[in-house]
């Protein structure tokens, strides 16, 4: 259902070029938050904040009807992004989403996001069969 389209020499592991749906309806994600189910902002850094966005993520997927798998495209949205984030970012990414299939994706780093203690937000596009 999902196709990855990868030209020689990508230099982003864990990262399509892009997908290409083929069948299927698509599912646009807005930004999720790193809230538990409480409201409450779950970690006070980076990694801890990030495993709650895709906590949150997979919620909206399962009651879509689907996974990770079928995620076409992932935007991560970090405040006082460093480089030295990258590690944490793809560790915490790579163990909710399978590097199989991997999604068309992007990082960006913003001055500030809607609430003072939220590092990051993502949202994404997948695609449900049928």
């Amino acid at each position: 259902m999902l196709r990855s389209i990868n030209l020689a020499g990508s230099t982003a592991p864990g990262v399509s070029q892009a997908v290409l749906f083929e069948g299927g309806r698509p599912l646009y994600l807005s930004g999720h938050v790193p809230f538990d189910s409480s409201g409450q902002i779950c970690g006070f850094d980076h990694a801890s904040q990030l495993d709650q966005v895709f906590r949150n993520i997979a919620t909206t997927l399962k009651s879509a009807g689907v996974g990770f798998e079928y995620m076409a495209r992932l935007t991560i949205y970090v405040r006082d992004y460093k480089p030295a984030l990258l590690e944490t970012i793809q560790s915490v990414r790579n163990r909710w989403m399978g590097r199989e299939h991997p999604t068309a994706s992007a990082l960006i780093s913003v001055a500030s996001l809607f609430h003072p203690d939220v590092l990051v937000e993502a949202d994404a596009i997948a695609v449900v069969p049928g």
